[in-house]
C-alpha cells in the first residue's frame, strides 16, 4: 500500500509538471466583460489579474438564470473553496463565474455563508459556450479554466479540464477537479470508500 501511495504521489507530480511545460494557448476572442457581485459593477477580464499574479483561474459554475437552484456538485465543490479563497488569493488569482444573475449569485452565497469566493456573472457575454461551460441547448456544465497575463498585458488561456469531456472509464465519474475537492478525497481513505450512488446536497435534514 505505501510503494503504491509513493507511485500514486510521484505520479501526480509528474501530470502537474507536464501541465507547467504545455505551449500557452490561444487569447481569447475577446476581453470578457463580467458583472462583478461585489461591486455590481462590469470588469473584463484582463482586469481580473491583480499586480504580480500572472494566473488566474475561472470555475465555471452549474448555475443558470431562473433556476430553482444551482448545480449541488457544485456547491460542494465550492463550499470548500470559499474557506480557501484567502490562501489562495495571496498566490493568484481565482474567480467563479456563472450565467445566473448577480442578485441570484448573491442570495446562493448569502444561503450558503460564502464570503472569501470572488463572483462573477457571466450571463451578458459568451464566456460560457466559448470555454466549454454551455452547450447550444443552453445547458450549463462545470469547467475549470486556466488563464495567464503576460508582461505585456495580453491574455492567454492555459489550461481547461477537458477532462470533464472525455469518455469516463467504466464507473468512474469524470472526476476532472477531484485534485481540488478534499471530500471525495476523505473518503478515499476509507473502508467503504466514495461509493458509487452517493452525491452531495444542498442540505441533509
Amino acid at each position: 500500500m505505501l510503494a503504491a501511495e509513493k507511485e500514486l504521489r510521484l505520479k501526480t507530480e509528474e501530470v502537474a509538471a507536464l501541465r507547467r511545460t504545455l505551449p500557452q494557448g490561444g487569447a481569447p476572442g475577446e476581453d470578457y466583460a463580467f458583472i462583478d457581485c461585489a461591486t455590481d459593477q462590469p470588469v473584463k477580464l484582463s482586469q481580473l489579474f491583480a499586480d504580480g499574479k500572472n494566473s488566474l483561474a475561472i470555475y465555471s459554475f452549474m448555475f443558470a438564470p431562473g433556476a430553482d437552484a444551482p448545480c449541488p456538485m457544485c456547491t460542494s465543490l465550492l463550499d470548500g473553496l470559499d474557506g480557501q479563497a484567502t490562501h489562495i488569493g495571496d498566490r493568484m488569482n481565482f474567480a467563479v463565474a456563472a450565467k445566473a444573475s448577480t442578485k441570484e449569485l448573491k442570495d446562493w452565497a448569502k444561503q450558503r455563508g460564502w464570503s472569501n469566493l470572488r463572483l462573477l456573472s457571466s450571463g451578458g457575454n459568451s464566456y460560457n459556450v466559448d470555454y466549454f461551460a454551455e452547450d447550444e441547448d443552453g445547458n450549463q456544465w462545470p469547467m475549470m479554466n486556466v488563464f495567464v497575463s503576460g508582461a505585456n498585458g495580453s491574455v492567454t488561456h492555459s489550461w481547461g479540464s477537458e477532462l470533464f469531456l472525455a469518455p469516463p472509464e467504466d464507473g468512474l465519474h469524470n472526476r476532472h477537479v477531484d485534485q481540488l475537492w478534499p471530500m471525495w478525497n476523505l473518503f478515499d481513505l476509507t473502508p467503504e470508500g466514495r461509493g458509487s450512488d452517493w452525491y452531495p446536497g444542498t442540505n441533509y435534514d
